[in-house]
């Protein structure tokens, strides 16, 4: 059940109404900018885009940035090989850089500090997107306070099941590292990594599923 509401490649799932809400919100921060736009976006994708940018009504050019390549068909996207704890642009290169629930994936707090920092020195204005940690249902996994659990349980449920977006993994030093990249982030955690940004919170139930880090605009 969890899946099919988390499934963003589904039209009618609540992920992908989440993913409509959340570019709507980053819409009426951009459409206020002198064109063209450039964007950086930090592990993002083409498939991320293109039923987006029909309602990208301006001029602007994405540069996608991942750890290896990646083939894109749009004029208005390039894809460039970095890392995000070092990104090799000048300060200010980029009127926005964007990330999309990737500095989770990046390592421990250090390697987010990092990362924080190359974003907001290249950038701007900066929206950066990160699950809560504090959310009842971990994202990945799919499996309710998962994220709590100690880290032995965590290895067996993953050795023994197939979890959310992932197959079994049978052996426990692939299990434990699979499960030990992933670091969620808090309030405070993002706060204090994007000091003066607005946080947006996006919400269910009254819960906070994600939050956004902005900057570069006034609050909304």
């Amino acid at each position: 059940m969890f899946k099919t509401l988390a499934d963003n490649r589904n039209p009618k799932s609540l992920a992908t109404q989440f993913r409509k809400d959340r570019f709507t919100f980053f819409l009426s921060l951009i459409s206020r900018l002198n064109q063209p736009i450039t964007i950086l976006d930090v592990g993002g994708t083409e498939e991320y885009w293109k039923p987006l940018m029909s309602e990208l009504k301006m001029d602007f050019q994405i540069t996608l940035l991942n750890l290896s390549e990646q083939a894109v068909s749009s004029h208005k996207i390039n894809s460039i090989k970095g890392d995000a704890q070092n990104l090799h642009f000048s300060n200010a290169s980029f009127d926005v850089v964007f990330s999309n629930s990737v500095i989770e994936h990046i390592g421990g707090y250090k390697s987010q500090q990092k990362m924080a920092e190359e974003v907001k020195r290249v950038a701007k204005r900066y929206f950066i997107q990160t699950p809560n940690k504090y959310f009842f249902i971990e994202p990945h996994f799919l499996f309710p306070f998962f994220q709590f659990l100690p880290l032995a349980t965590r290895v067996w449920l993953v050795t023994h099941f197939s979890l959310g977006w992932f197959d079994r993994e049978p052996d426990p030093e692939c299990a434990r590292q699979l499960i030990t990249s992933i670091n969620l982030l808090n309030k405070n955690d993002l706060l204090a990594l994007f000091p003066g940004c607005y946080l947006y919170e996006e919400k269910i139930l009254g819960m906070t599923k994600s939050y956004i880090a902005y900057s570069g605009w006034e609050k909304i």
